[in-house]
């Protein structure tokens, strides 16, 4: 090793602590000597983070106001108040409140065949809404270990760069200079599968909520569609029959 002591390489107090321990000074060491690509994968983590975080806040508590909402307007439609459970959904702060003011809308416009085309479009629209940024926590799963992985590769080929220079100038050409190099390099490759991996849990249970959510939509919506054909049909032919043939047959005996 060429009179190299223990202590000539960042990677020995791991060593020595049975590399567990990872000081403060030697995290900044490794953030220099990864250069760009620590860079990016720093940059790529606060990312990821400041997505799950604001996709959080989005999405919390949006399956209860949906299903409270559609339960209020409902009971609204149940007992034939179409103006009051209109009311509820433009008051309503809900994502899904669009979805019900589609088929209102399209039902005060006398189109009562196409009010299901109406919601089911509105509700594609909610479920775009929330899948927003979603594709960065998936970009960054997926990319994020080749771009350690490169960082890794310029650093093996940094570091016997370094060895043919010392040989060429007389020196032993000692592999310790170049195994420490290696040890730095591959730091890169571990940062970059460590950010992909919180990226991808983060993606994963994104993906299963709105999974849930989507389907709590779609039962929201169909509901909500066969209330207004109830509401638009009006009452049965069987109830209006009886009474126009009582009428007939008043007016015939009158004549």
């Amino acid at each position: 090793m060429a009179g190299a002591k223990p202590c000539d390489y960042p990677g020995a107090s791991l060593e020595r602590e049975g590399g567990v321990a990872v000081s403060f000074d030697e995290l900044l060491h490794y953030l220099r000597i990864g250069g760009v690509t620590m860079a990016l994968l720093l940059l790529a983590s606060v990312v990821a983070l400041f997505v799950a975080i604001e996709r959080i806040i989005a999405l919390w508590g949006i399956g209860d106001q949906s299903r409270g909402l559609g339960d209020a307007i409902s009971k609204h439609l149940l007992r034939g108040d179409v103006a009051a459970a209109r009311t509820v959904a433009e008051r309503s702060g809900a994502l899904a409140a669009d979805m019900y003011l589609a088929g209102f809308d399209r039902l005060a416009k006398g189109s009562a065949g196409t009010v299901d085309a109406a919601v089911e479009r509105e509700r594609t629209q909610v479920q775009l809404k929330l899948k927003r940024n979603l594709w960065i926590l998936g970009t960054i799963g997926a990319t994020t270990p080749f771009v350690g992985l490169f960082g890794t590769v310029a650093g093996i080929m940094r570091s016997f760069r370094e060895l043919g220079i010392d040989v060429e100038s007389g020196g032993t050409g000692g592999t310790a200079a170049v195994m420490t190099g290696i040890s730095e390099a591959l730091v890169a490759t571990a940062a970059g599968i460590l950010v992909a991996v919180e990226a991808v849990v983060f993606y994963n249970y994104f993906q299963a909520r709105l999974s849930r959510v989507s389907v709590e939509l779609k039962l929201l919506a169909d509901e909500f569609v066969e209330l207004l054909r109830e509401k638009a049909s009006g009452p049965p032919p069987s109830v209006v029959e009886p009474a126009v043939a009582s009428g007939e047959r008043t007016a015939a005996e009158g004549t």
